[in-house]
């Protein structure tokens, strides 16, 4: 039985990623993962290496499509240049915990993804991931206009500290990127997994600069917490497990 819980974020503290890196640990500490895969990390591991050892982790490998950006990232990783999404009988693994932020609605065959992340987790492991969702109306704004005016306007409307940092920009394709409606479970449960949580969050952010259009998001994020849509999600993090 999938575990389904909602929150809220509209800008300031406790932003989701961060929340998702501490499920993140938990989960590595409750399961007593030894060896973790940070899938798409390029220049950005999800986790410090430091605290990746407290909570038990090993070895902390670190994938990207791209060579350039995983150099970019800090010493004591292990990295592997490797396009997750080119099948199951991808040589990667086994894994006990497979984690990816921000990676999810970049790839244009979602359900390969999974796929092959579930082949590369050994039996009884997790595989978490963290993403916006789509329906959320400043991403599909992001989705639908010419790809330079999307970053431009996101530009705008970002904290500066999100802007900073190597972060390389790539389009936004938003596949199976969702919250926790039912076709979405049944998505992934199709992909051999046991879908164990999902978080949505109602809420953004990216209005704090407007104070009167922050408060009209406070409000409806407010609103979809008490009354969930899941479907009007702006982020989501899903813990997946290959069955034992």
């Amino acid at each position: 039985m999938t575990q389904v819980r909602y929150e809220t974020w509209t800008g300031g503290e406790g932003i989701p990623s961060e929340r998702f890196c501490r499920d993140v640990l938990a989960v590595a500490k409750r399961t007593g993962a030894k060896r973790l895969c940070d899938i798409g990390a390029g220049a950005n591991p999800l986790l410090d290496r430091e605290e990746a050892r407290a909570a038990g982790i090993e070895d902390y490998v670190l994938t990207d499509i791209s060579a350039a950006e995983l150099e970019k990232a800090p010493a004591g990783f292990e990295k592997v240049v490797a396009d997750v999404t080119a099948g199951p009988r991808l040589d990667l693994g086994p894994f006990d915990l497979i984690v990816s932020h921000t990676v999810a609605e970049h790839v244009k065959d979602a359900e390969r993804l999974h796929r092959s992340c579930q082949a590369m987790l050994a039996p009884g492991g997790s595989a978490m991931h963290f993403f916006p969702t789509f329906y959320e109306p400043v991403f599909l704004a992001n989705r639908v206009i010419p790809e330079g005016l999307g970053e431009s306007i996101l530009g705008r409307l970002q904290d500066q500290r999100e802007k900073e940092g190597d972060h390389g920009k790539f389009p936004a394709l938003y596949r199976w990127c969702r919250g926790p409606t039912p076709k979405q479970l049944r998505r992934l449960e199709a992909c051999g997994y046991e879908v164990e949580s999902y978080v949505g969050v109602f809420g953004h952010g990216y209005f704090d600069k407007f104070k009167a259009l922050a408060r009209l998001e406070w409000h409806l994020a407010d609103t979809l917490q008490r009354h969930p849509i899941p479907a009007l999600t702006s982020y989501a993090w899903v813990q997946l497990r290959r069955p034992a």
